[in-house]
């Protein structure tokens, strides 16, 4: 799994029957140094990935690719290569060797004692099955 950008939507005037309800997004994979900057912006080369999750532009989702990304249609068979596994609420990084940088949203929840976002009972980030 990496992490990606959404930065559009796709729309087809005839699509694969097994994707009906799906929306397709187009969206950038982000390199270690634009998580690192938390710019928004993702560098990497853009690719169309199936969501079920509700992403919209702006948003940090996690890609699964390949074979894996089909096994969310199974048993059925679906010709996915790139699936939204997850929505990023928050996050934590830093490049090798420096510090993390904090958002000010996890900085609050760890002064107030909660758990990181996305820990909670019942955040599992699993798509439709």
């Amino acid at each position: 799994m990496r992490l990606g950008i959404v930065t559009g939507r796709v729309v087809l005037n005839v699509g694969a029957p097994e994707l009906t309800g799906a929306t397709l997004l187009v969206a950038e994979p982000v390199t270690a140094a634009n998580l690192a900057a938390r710019n928004g912006v993702g560098g990497g080369r853009p690719l169309v990935v199936v969501d079920h999750l509700g992403a919209g532009p702006g948003d940090i989702i996690g890609i699964v690719e390949g074979s894996e990304a089909a096994n969310a249609y199974y048993p059925r068979v679906a010709p996915v290569d790139a699936y939204c596994a997850l929505i990023v609420r928050d996050y934590e990084y830093g490049l090798p060797g420096s510090r993390p940088r904090r958002s000010a949203a996890s900085a609050r929840r760890a002064e107030a004692g909660a758990p990181p976002a996305g820990t909670e009972a019942g955040a599992t980030g699993e798509g439709p099955r």
